[in-house]
């Protein structure tokens, strides 16, 4: 059943066509990724769709009822409210059915014993009936679920006005909002947004998995639009192309589109060549029986050939390394009394790209304020090798002249960039970063977040250099884009460090992970390899941290918990600790099984979430563990019971 069906949706600004005849339907439950470059005006379709815009043609049927929301990347709330008073409000609609059930209830409580048959029986079923409107605007535990949406979005203190909150904060009490309201369907502009690498997983997995409305997804996140995206629209040049399937389903449909659109046009090229050989040959070879294949040569010249699609093309220019490049010495970080970094030794050698994780606030920014010498240390100290040339890029994408043009603010007044160790001229590197001569004239104060980005990254990658400190180098750049700043870091010569929450990212340009430890003591810890590699790694140290606690919780007195030992070739028969293990299996992963319904039991119990005191999203990271750990269990019982049953 469509939600929203959309037929010739026309757009324009000026001159420029931003939608043209754009169509598209989306249906109840579906989820739809919407990509395009930057620009090609994905938030305005958001903005039309939700009725905050006005179009300039077509139409737009919603579904009778059907209710739209749409987080916007720079949400607005009414002036006075708090957090929690922002994100409950949007359970207007269940609020009034628990009002009518509790009113309702208390006069059933209260009837006196006179009340007559008919009266009784009229406010049972109008108990009934509100039971009925709690139930079907999902349930008797809507209140404390949005708490938990609240704590899960890491907002801090809820009671605080939302106007004394960050920029970041907000948008997190906007998404917090939506989700809570669950709309008939959900238009989230860049919701991964300033959120950490933690929450940007709890959100995916809710969005796939918890979220029962429609969804059209604009995110630059390439692993949220792989694994929560059913359908992918692409816009670019005012057109709306659809592709079945999530962003990698989409590349390899797009690729092969394109790939069709080529040979269309060289066919089509070859014909028009053979059809003008053929129309000069004189008029003998042009008689009317022939004027049928004129007429083809003359539609063939009217097409247009497709349009090239442009892409940025970052290139950085460095220099030579030097023995040392930048390394820290028991390098402790402070501020306002906490402990962020407590004795970092770290150095860089060449080649590393190291990507830096951890939650927001903790001190990635600070880190790398340290390592520019914009932020003293408590202890410990930097050293930066005498040939090491930094070029940086901060968060705020700060240091723009919003009077200056694109190009005084990329290259001041310089009129050549060396690339490739040849002069270009300032106009050509531009255009590398998608500004044409138009663009380069523009005012920085009305550019986009992704022309902003562009722009300072082209004032970075006009300088030589040997090593990049990158602060949330992907925020705001389109898809093309972030493919295009890949292809550059995984060709620089010199070394980097990138605090980066995209984990499609940090999978293909990171060569190790710097991760800042959520415990409260300022630990940050090397892993060697990709995101990928460092998750992987520490799933693996919480199962069996997860496997210690659960054993030791079922052990006999006076004995030791046996560890899971990782499975031999199927091949050998079991050695005699192997034995002795498989015969304790049964009992642990009962015990798993059991602690696994405990954990599912306190969750489905409505005192659970009236209790101040529980902590409901770390129960909910408590049951996740334990189901893995029983899970683990289970296999390691299959594997061992085959290998005893083949050795029989």
């Amino acid at each position: 059943m469509p939600v929203i069906d959309c037929r010739n949706i026309v757009k324009t600004f000026g001159d420029r066509t931003i939608l043209a005849n754009a169509t598209f339907t989306i249906r109840r439950g579906e989820r739809v990724g919407l990509v395009g470059n930057s620009g090609s005006g994905k938030s305005t379709l958001a903005r039309v769709i939700a009725g905050l815009e006005p179009r300039d043609g077509g139409e737009i049927s919603l579904r009778r009822g059907a209710r739209i929301d749409v987080l916007e990347q720079e949400p607005r709330f009414e002036p006075g409210m708090t957090a929690r008073e922002v994100v409950l409000g949007n359970l207007v609609a269940w609020g009034k059915a628990k009002d009518a059930y509790d009113e309702v209830t208390a006069e059933i409580s209260s009837a006196a014993t006179t009340t007559s048959d008919a009266a009784m029986e009229a406010l049972v079923h109008r108990q009934a009936e509100a039971v009925d409107a709690v139930e079907r605007l999902g349930g008797w535990e809507r209140k404390h679920e949005a708490e938990a949406i609240v704590d899960h979005l890491g907002i801090e203190d809820a009671g605080r006005l939302v106007e004394d909150m960050s920029g970041g904060e907000r948008r997190r009490v906007a998404l917090a909002r939506l989700l809570v309201g669950e709309p008939d369907l959900a238009i989230l502009d860049e919701p991964t947004n300033h959120l950490d690498i933690e929450t940007i997983e709890w959100l995916e997995t809710f969005l796939r998995d918890r979220f029962r409305g429609a969804l059209l997804l604009i995110t630059h996140d390439r692993y949220i639009l792989d694994h929560v995206a059913t359908r992918t629209l692409e816009l670019h040049d005012g057109e709306l192309d659809s592709y079945d399937g999530g962003y990698e389903t989409y590349l390899e449909a797009k690729a092969e589109r394109v790939a069709q659109s080529e040979r269309v046009e060289r066919n089509r090229q070859n014909f028009l060549r053979r059809e003008l050989e053929w129309l000069r040959r004189g008029p003998k070879a042009r008689r009317t029986k022939q004027k049928a294949r004129i007429d083809r040569a003359h539609e063939a010249l009217g097409k247009k050939a497709p349009k090239a699609e442009r892409v940025a093309d970052l290139r950085a220019e460095t220099m030579r390394q030097g023995k040392t490049i930048l390394q820290t010495n028991a390098l402790t970080l402070q501020r306002d009394g906490r402990v962020l970094i407590d004795s970092l030794d770290l150095a860089l050698s060449a080649g590393d790209r190291i990507g830096i994780v951890g939650p927001n606030g903790i001190g990635k920014s600070s880190l790398l304020l340290c390592l520019l010498g914009e932020l003293e240390p408590a202890s410990g100290n930097v050293d930066v090798g005498s040939t090491t040339r930094i070029g940086s890029l901060d968060q705020g994408r700060t240091g723009l002249d919003d009077d200056a043009t694109v190009r005084e603010a990329a290259t001041g007044d310089r009129g050549y960039v060396e690339q490739g160790g040849e002069p270009l001229r300032v106009g050509s590197y531009l255009e590398r970063f998608l500004f044409d001569n138009a663009a380069q004239r523009k005012k920085v104060g009305v550019l986009s977040g992704g022309e902003r980005s562009r722009v300072c990254l082209a004032r970075l990658l006009c300088e030589k250099t040997n090593l990049l400190l990158l602060d949330e180098p992907t925020n705001d750049l389109d898809v093309s884009t972030l493919g295009a700043l890949e292809a550059m870091l995984l060709e620089y010569e010199g070394s980097a460090l990138i605090v980066s929450h995209d984990r499609w990212f940090l999978d293909r340009v990171a060569t190790s992970i710097l991760a800042f430890e959520a415990d409260g003591e300022g630990r940050v810890e090397l892993f060697r390899g990709n995101y990928s590699e460092y998750a992987e790694k520490r799933a693996a140290e919480r199962r069996r941290a997860a496997s210690a606690s659960v054993g030791a919780a079922f052990v006999k007195p006076g004995a030791a918990a046996k560890p899971v030992a990782s499975a031999p070739a199927p091949s050998q028969k079991l050695t005699f600790k192997e034995k002795r293990e498989l015969e304790g299996l049964v009992e642990r992963v009962e015990a798993a099984d059991a602690e696994v319904a405990a954990i599912e039991a306190r969750l489905s119990d409505p005192e659970t979430y009236k209790d101040a005191s529980v902590d409901v999203a770390e129960l909910t990271r408590q049951l996740e563990a334990a189901r893995e750990l029983a899970s683990e269990l289970f296999e390691r019982w299959e594997a061992l019971e085959a290998r005893s049953e083949q050795g029989a």
